[in-house]
């Protein structure tokens, strides 16, 4: 008896499934290529991918990702590999805790999954120094990404132990592993016209260097149109439909990161994109021909640490993901992009065995048709407009088609899916409170008056900031003296600093004169306030703060921060006076962090002082300190910061990263699916702050006796932080 064409789709669905466990765990698999798509063991594969960065998660969440991430329909899991954070200084290396990459892999591989490696080692990324050493910086005679043998040297170097620890392990599909792809350098052609003959240099023997190691697995270059074979040129962006490779007859048609929203950064509104448009965007590129998708992110993480670049890039990197920063399915995004790829799975076999013709339907209508006697046939049916639904006749049969959609028909006559009608509910966010009782806090103050006693720097003028720090330390201080006769003195004088850092708070004579900010659009701040100066001498201390390095562009290794002046004194003498050539001295970091006291080993080398005794708040470079029991349930914590100002925090040592309560600026209007999107487009959080939440892993704590220690630059209320549950 004939099977139902549901019960063909069923069969050919186990029968895939099938082949990529047994080639995953049992055998070793050949990967090759050609104009329709990557080839497995002998077989096309139409592939979906999503990212999942290792360090921006914890160990303990792992498995439960990718599990998550391939019962949501997925093949491949994606993943940078990040070398500043596997190698801290030259030659000592990490591979612990969250950098532990190979057991990332084998996890992939365990759960049944393809991988695909992006080593770079330049990632971007919206990560510190974009995932390169800041050390790498004061290597004699280097410049990055560029045909440069210093950098050449220390890049080659850093792959290779890479590539060879993958193959130790036999992780690599060649060897019966999960690895199917590699990637060497990450968006390059922007940056190779800024380089010249010197950047397409470089980009040739990244290339050549990288196919040289013999991993058996093709490698590939995103966004670089002039990628040399072998090596597969791919797309990045909101949508690759418009993308070829520049070889139509040798390379398929792949797209490494598909976005799924966009990054926030502090001081902005949080950017979201519609599912619609998302499963829209990879219909439209599969029915061109397009035959590998990566979500970037699929889930997005926490930037934990200093691990945020950009600079002032948020700690959370939710990315407004399918599987949100929390490790919670986010619907009806999750479901409806798991839809989306059971339909094209269903047309798999045809997709891969003929080019797509072409079929215009009307003005804003069209079908993308797969069809041979190999295949069996498959249709894309798409309207284009963005206000009108419409009904198109195709192959004798009238199919309705929402504004900004496409219909899959997997036999060219039954609807699988529309990219624009919703089938799951909408999950909604919970905060809900633990039974963690209001937390007690003592605190411990930065005596600002002694700041520059220890110093050991004094030069003329003033230095970048990451010269001195080495990024040891978002905080630097910069101090003079400045003496002032009594008949100098005029009315109320005033003092200005320019600085290219991120956040700047002066002191003068040990009192807080004020505080300047910078933000995504403004990176460089400027200070004007009043100066309580006095006859005779006079201290003027400035505390420079970074909020992550640039991570991106070209010579980003080259941009400064930290006060590079002028510093002026106005209302002085006859008129002002300039003291940024004086002498200056420089003092890395806060004391706080030279007694470690977020540690549990170094939170009793000071004399904290009980909170309550003080019955203070919003005072500037203030250090608290608690202890608390793990909450009840399982259910995913953060911390709630609402009341704080600016500031870092840890849990039992470990960081949360940065917070920051500023406010965010932008339009949040309305959102419709259809249409372009742009991150501007669909925005939330307006008026109020970018970031209230912080992630606290449950593996970060114990029973009970949890130390949480809390560093606020500008003042906050501590009385008011609590830990909270995500459901």
């Amino acid at each position: 008896m004939a099977a139902s064409s549901g019960s063909k789709w069923l069969y050919l669905l186990l029968c895939t499934s099938l082949v990529l466990l047994l080639c995953i765990e049992f055998t070793e698999c050949i990967v090759t290529y050609d104009k329709k798509s990557l080839i497995i063991n002998g077989q096309r594969r139409i592939l979906f991918s999503g990212s999942i960065h290792y360090p921006r998660s914890t160990p303990q969440m792992w498995e439960d990702l990718i599990q998550k991430a391939k019962d949501g329909g997925l093949d491949v899991i994606d993943t940078y590999v990040f070398w500043n954070g596997h190698e801290p200084s030259p030659g000592i290396y990490n591979f612990e805790g969250r950098y532990d990459l190979v057991k990332f892999v084998k996890l992939v591989q365990k759960v049944g999954m393809y991988m695909h490696l992006r080593i770079g080692p330049f990632v971007c990324a919206e990560w510190n120094f974009g995932g390169l050493p800041v050390w790498l910086k004061y290597v004699p005679g280097i410049s990055f990404r560029t045909d440069n043998e210093p950098f050449k040297m220390a890049m080659q170097k850093f792959t290779t132990k890479i590539v060879e620890m993958m193959k130790n392990e036999k992780l690599f599909e060649s060897q019966g592993g999960p690895i199917i792809l590699s990637q060497i350098e990450n968006e390059y052609g922007a940056d190779t016209k800024a380089y010249g003959a010197a950047g397409h240099a470089y980009m040739t023997w990244a290339a050549k260097m990288a196919v040289g190691l013999n991993t058996g697995v093709p490698w590939v270059m995103c966004k670089q149109d002039d990628a040399p074979d072998p090596i597969i040129n791919t797309c990045n962006g909101f949508y690759c439909d418009y993308f070829s490779p520049n070889n139509k007859e040798t390379k398929p048609t792949m797209w490494t990161e598909a976005w799924t929203g966009w990054f926030s950064d502090f001081g902005g509104p949080l950017p979201h994109r519609p599912f619609q448009d998302l499963a829209f965007a990879v219909a439209r590129f599969i029915q061109k021909g397009g035959s590998f998708t990566n979500y970037y992110m699929y889930h997005g993480g926490t930037n934990f640490g200093r691990t945020a670049g950009g600079p002032f890039i948020t700690t959370s990197y939710d990315y407004d993901a399918p599987i949100d920063e929390y490790g919670l399915v986010r619907q009806p995004k999750y479901d409806h992009l798991k839809e989306l790829h059971k339909a094209v799975k269903l047309s798999e076999r045809a997709i891969v065995s003929a080019d797509p013709t072409f079929i215009s339907l009307g003005s804003y209508e069209q079908a993308h048709v797969f069809s041979s006697k190999a295949g069996g046939c498959a249709a894309f049916l798409a309207n284009y407009h963005i206000n009108s639904s419409t009904t198109v006749r195709f192959r004798n049969n009238r199919y309705d088609l929402p504004p900004w959609s496409i219909t899959i028909l997997p036999d060219c006559k039954t609807v699988a899916f529309n990219t624009a009608q919703v089938g799951s509910k909408t999950s909604a966010v919970n905060w809900l409170p633990t039974n963690v009782n209001k937390l007690v806090w003592q605190t411990f103050n930065e005596d600002v008056a002694s700041v520059d006693s220890d110093s050991r720097m004094a030069v003329s003028g003033l230095l970048d900031q990451l010269s001195v720090t080495r990024d040891a330390s978002d905080y630097l201080w910069y101090s003079t003296g400045v003496v002032i006769n009594p008949s100098e003195l005029h009315g109320v004088p005033s003092l200005t600093v320019e600085s290219e850092g991120h956040a700047l708070h002066v002191f003068v004579n040990g009192e807080l004169a004020g505080s300047a900010f910078g933000n995504g659009e403004n990176k460089k701040i400027k200070f004007t306030g009043n100066a309580n100066l006095q006859a005779g001498m006079n201290k003027i201390q400035l505390l420079s703060v970074t909020v992550g390095l640039q991570n991106n562009g070209p010579r980003f290794e080259l941009s400064k921060t930290g006060v590079l002046g002028p510093v002026v004194l106005h209302g002085v003498g006859r008129g002002s006076r300039d003291i940024t050539h004086q002498k200056w001295s420089y003092q890395v970091g806060l004391k706080g962090e030279s007694k470690n006291l977020a540690s549990p080993t170094g939170v009793s080398s000071v004399d904290w002082i009980e909170s309550s005794l003080l019955g203070l708040t919003n005072r500037p470079l203030t250090w608290y300190k608690a202890y608390f029991n793990a909450p009840e349930g399982v259910e995913p914590l953060a911390i709630d910061m609402k009341s704080m100002g600016k500031g870092q925090v840890w849990i039992n040592g470990e960081s949360i990263g940065r917070y920051w309560t500023v406010h965010a600026k932008g339009s949040c209007t309305d959102c419709n699916y259809a249409g372009t999107f742009r991150p501007a487009k669909c925005q939330s959080q307006c008026g109020r702050p970018t970031q209230r939440w912080y992630h606290v892993p449950r593996s970060w704590l114990k029973p009970t006796q949890n130390l949480i220690v809390v560093f606020e630059e500008i003042g906050g209320d501590a009385s008011a932080i609590s830990i909270m549950k995500r459901s």
